[in-house]
């Protein structure tokens, strides 16, 4: 693509955000003939059909291509196709081999069956980017590299009948997260609410998990967590946030309750190290750079996100057109909730990288942990049939002519994850994930007299 042509298509991109900004201004027919005249032209001079502006077309524009490859038909939950090499792994066989490298490293038998436990429950709801995919990378490269300790006991700071504080001491979040949740719904069984932090705690795994702790015994679950700074804050380009993920958990009368959990930026790094595990692009405007450029090279964004030289952008993307001052917002939130009780540190000081040696560092994150007891209220199963029913309604609600003809609440797609995975027999393992389980059995002790022939090994 020439430079001009670039260009071309850049202007159009901004002229669509400044269509957005000005709607208040003009009749909404008016602004809808605006964008998609702006659109179609975008179109022509070769933008790409993936765009972030084609979408947002779709969505308040009825924006619609004549060739038909905006149906939305297919844009509902799905899996990514398997790449070439993939093999697919039974959960029982993971969750075992999880747990024996665990063991490996001087994880207690308790400990390192919850860990293992919270990371095959990613992989069984269709969470892949935190499932077998974290287990070298997160945390048995963090522990070689002495900035995760294997074990470490939690030592209670401050305590009341409803309220804890607990320091992880840098321990495996992987079981201070379930510890933690089961404590706070302790409390509210016996006082209606629990709350707890943790301070010095380091990678969690899926807050959804701990949302169902709480749902699975009649509580509402609130958790979230900070992380390594990944989201610049609205106009600026700095890295500041965490991708700090908000999570809630409401039970209902269905086989699976409702659960949302995702993070606050538009993206998380996990998908992006997905993406580069599938060897796909990162689509654009996900990341921003240091000079404001939106970067799709993932293999380069995730050293760059690092070095702190690009950023995701928050949800509602960069600037304040689409919202994106909403998800930035909702970050802090959680940032503040995760370090203002505890005192922790944020920023370039849970980056995992000490900036002057370039070393490793310990990234001591804050974690806490709400349980509201339902019955404490209200009978929890009129609760549940309440919660059933508005749900029922909402995908009950007139479908998308051109959609899956389905609609979807927050838990269910992982529901329907798990009972096809379950059907299929397991979880589909990439090539380079094979290749870390072969790497942790050829290098943990005693793993391989354990596994002396991988499952998938011929």
């Amino acid at each position: 693509m020439s430079e001009i042509v670039s260009n071309q298509i850049e202007e159009l991109r901004q002229k669509a955000a400044q269509i957005i900004a000005n709607a208040k201004n003009l009749p909404s027919n008016e602004i809808g003939a605006l964008y998609n005249a702006n659109l179609t032209e975008f179109l022509a001079a070769g933008g790409p059909r993936t765009d972030m502006i084609v979408r947002i077309g779709e969505q308040m524009f009825d924006f619609f291509m004549e060739d038909g490859l905006n149906d939305r038909s297919h844009q509902g939950p799905h899996e990514d196709e398997p790449i070439e090499g993939s093999i697919r792994l039974d959960f029982d066989y993971l969750e075992t081999f999880m747990v024996e490298c665990f063991l490996a490293v001087g994880v207690p038998e308790k400990e390192a069956r919850v860990s293992a436990n919270v990371l095959i429950e990613a992989d069984k709801r269709g969470i892949d980017s935190h499932g077998i995919g974290r287990l070298k990378p997160i945390y048995f490269d963090r522990i070689k590299n002495g900035i995760l300790n294997p074990y470490k006991e939690i030592t209670m700071l401050k305590e009341t009948s409803t309220t804890a504080l607990v320091d992880g001491n840098l321990g495996l979040g992987l079981y201070i997260g379930p510890y933690c949740m089961d404590l706070a719904i302790q409390k509210a069984k016996q006082h209606g609410i629990g709350f707890v932090v943790a301070q010095n705690s380091t990678h969690y795994g899926i807050a959804g998990y701990y949302a169902t702790m709480a749902t699975d015994r009649g509580c509402i679950g609130f958790t979230g967590t900070n992380a390594r700074p990944s989201i610049a804050p609205t106009f600026g380009v700095e890295p500041c946030l965490g991708t700090n993920p908000l999570c809630f958990g409401i039970p209902t009368d269905e086989p699976f309750p409702f659960v949302i959990d995702c993070a606050t930026s538009i993206n998380q790094r996990g998908k992006i190290e997905k993406y580069e595990r599938l060897g796909m692009d990162t689509p654009k405007g996900m990341v921003i750079d240091t000079e404001g450029k939106e970067r799709t090279d993932t293999a380069q964004i995730l050293i760059d996100m690092v070095k702190g030289k690009c950023a995701l952008c928050p949800m509602g993307g960069a600037g304040d057109a689409l919202g994106g001052y909403k998800g930035y917002s909702w970050a802090t939130v959680v940032e503040l909730l995760s370090t203002a009780f505890q005192s922790g540190p944020f920023g370039a000081a849970i980056s995992g990288v000490n900036k002057e040696t370039g070393k490793p560092a310990p990234m001591a994150l804050g974690n806490y942990f709400l349980a509201i007891d339902i019955e404490a209220l209200v009978d929890v199963n009129v609760f549940k049939q309440n919660a059933g029913n508005l749900l029922r309604f909402i995908r009950g609600s007139q479908k998308d002519p051109r959609g899956p003809q389905r609609i979807w609440t927050a838990g269910e797609f992982e529901y329907d994850c798990r009972n096809a995975r379950h059907e299929q027999g397991g979880v589909v393992v990439p090539p380079v994930l094979l290749r870390d389980m072969q790497a942790l059995r050829d290098t943990l002790p005693g793993m391989k007299e354990k596994y002396e022939k991988l499952s998938f090994e011929t």
